[in-house]
């Protein structure tokens, strides 16, 4: 089996992507970030460091460190393809992520991004003080 050649994709080829995307909508890289390490358990200073080391998306998403698990709440279209169907895990977290940007440009509330019931604390895992 071939591997998809978006493995290999830097982390920080794409990212400026999410982040004109959100920003023509008028949403920030503070939002972004947000939605980043919560999806992945990364640090801001985790995150810069991948982003300077030119990490693939294979291994961004494989390191991770707290994946969280609210991740699995995520449903919806990507690129015409139901994201809780991707049967590959990789492939999956990249769409997960893809999503959540969508939902972000399109104006949804962070705490609906982020799947947080009403009174839910802000932080996800691993992301106190983050």
């Amino acid at each position: 089996m071939s591997r998809h050649r978006v493995y290999s994709m830097r982390f920080a080829s794409v990212y400026p992507l999410y982040l004109a995307k959100a920003e023509r909508k008028g949403r920030t890289r503070q939002e972004v970030d947000e939605i980043i390490r919560w999806l992945t358990g990364y640090t801001r200073e985790a995150m810069e460091e991948h982003l300077g080391k030119q990490t693939d998306l294979e291994t961004f998403f494989r390191d991770a460190p707290c994946p969280n698990p609210a991740r699995r709440l995520i449903r919806g279209v990507v690129c015409g393809v139901r994201v809780e169907a991707i049967e590959e895990p990789t492939m999956q977290e990249i769409r997960y992520l893809d999503k959540l940007v969508d939902e972000l440009a399109k104006g949804r509330p962070m705490n609906k991004i982020l799947r947080k019931s009403e009174g839910e604390e802000a932080a996800g895992p691993g992301q106190a003080g983050a």
